[in-house]
């Protein structure tokens, strides 16, 4: 099981981190992004997932990687995912190579 703490979403962390500190409009950060006003506040205001797309515009933008962008979305839907504990069984052991 992961952490208990939900992890950030990383819309969360762009709207934080990154466009407060700069003083950046959704408007202004869209235009320079190369996306709808809409596409980036739904990411923004975290009803959106982190696609890989944004996460190439948002680390060449950012001079970050995209890896960085998609990993925190990848520890927030992998806890949201066992945060609904499915049932299953074992298969069995298996030495994987």
């Amino acid at each position: 099981m992961t952490d208990l703490r939900k992890p950030t979403h990383p819309g969360e962390v762009l709207r934080e981190d990154v466009m407060k500190p700069l003083g950046l409009t959704v408007t202004e950060a869209a235009k320079r992004l190369g996306v709808t006003r809409k596409t980036l506040s739904a990411l923004l205001n975290c009803r959106a997932s982190m696609s890989p797309e944004m996460a190439v515009r948002l680390s060449k933008a950012t001079k970050t990687s995209p890896e960085s962008w998609l990993y925190m979305q990848a520890k927030l839907d992998l806890w949201i995912a066992e945060q609904k504990l499915p049932k299953v069984e074992e298969l069995g052991e298996v030495a994987i190579v």
